[in-house]
């Protein structure tokens, strides 16, 4: 019997049932397949991926059970180089608690010392969050990075071990040279591509982009990953839901105290 080839995204038409906004999809092909893992790393880090000598997800998690809202384990914790520690996370519902929730993933992974470990041996960590929404809407950038600084010296960083960056899905167009140089953008697209015929006018020319699309097809194909991916958004609509109906129970009580 002949194994069955792997499905091929350039043969594809029309809607994608699930991309990578999705963040079940999005842990799912980043944990399992490494060169999609290391191409969007080097696209976020500015590197080659000649500079990457190893990278281990530290936090997998069984994909193959049973998720909810409340248990499932968003971001993915990477070991890099063996020097170096890196957060990723797919945020497409705006909870309006970004700014802390990123602080205490940061803090998290930053408190890393064992006994024994003197302070100075801390890996440096960096937390990047891939979001549907803008964070500083009277600031909005497509890819922002933040560190501690001097207040009043503003170029004098702290330490340059404790880094968050944001990447606003909604602000590809504001990318820069910079960030279309390293193909940010066209990860940023990747991610949000609602159509065959998209994924494959971005991935052509490149062959860590293709193998994010293939994964995606061949994700796309397996039962047991569109029942989880369905699971997720379900799960975020209930919660819409909820949002919705708390805030006209709480515009009614105010008008009966008016």
């Amino acid at each position: 019997m002949q194994n069955k080839q792997p499905a091929s995204f350039m043969e594809a038409t029309g809607v994608i049932q699930y991309n990578m906004t999705n963040d079940y999809m999005f842990r799912y092909i980043l944990q399992n397949n490494k060169k999609v893992l290391i191409g969007l790393i080097c696209a976020l880090l500015h590197l080659k991926p000649s500079e990457i000598q190893s990278v281990e997800i530290q936090n997998p998690v069984d994909l193959s059970k049973s998720i909810s809202g409340k248990d499932f384990v968003l971001d993915i914790k990477i070991l890099l180089n063996n020097n170096q520690l890196l957060n990723l996370e797919m945020q497409v519902k705006n909870q309006f608690n970004w700014v802390d929730r990123s602080l205490t993933y940061l803090c998290r992974a930053f408190d890393q010392l064992q006994s024994g470990q003197e302070y100075e041996e801390t890996l440096p960590v960096i937390h990047i969050g891939f979001t549907d929404f803008t964070l500083f809407p009277d600031n909005p950038e497509f890819y922002a990075t933040y560190r501690m600084i001097n207040v009043k010296k503003h170029a004098q960083v702290y330490s340059d071990k404790f880094t968050l960056s944001v990447v606003d899905l909604t602000q590809i167009d504001k990318a820069t040279e910079e960030n279309k140089a390293s193909k940010i953008d066209y990860w940023a697209r990747l991610f949000k591509a609602k159509t065959w015929e998209e994924l494959q006018m971005l991935a052509q020319n490149d062959e860590y982009l293709q193998a994010a699309a293939t994964s995606i097809r061949i994700a796309n194909e397996e039962d047991m990953i569109r029942e989880h991916c369905r699971a997720r958004e379900d799960a975020l609509r209930r919660e819409r839901t909820l949002e919705r109906d708390n805030k006209i129970l709480r515009a009614e009580k105010q008008e009966l105290l008016d």
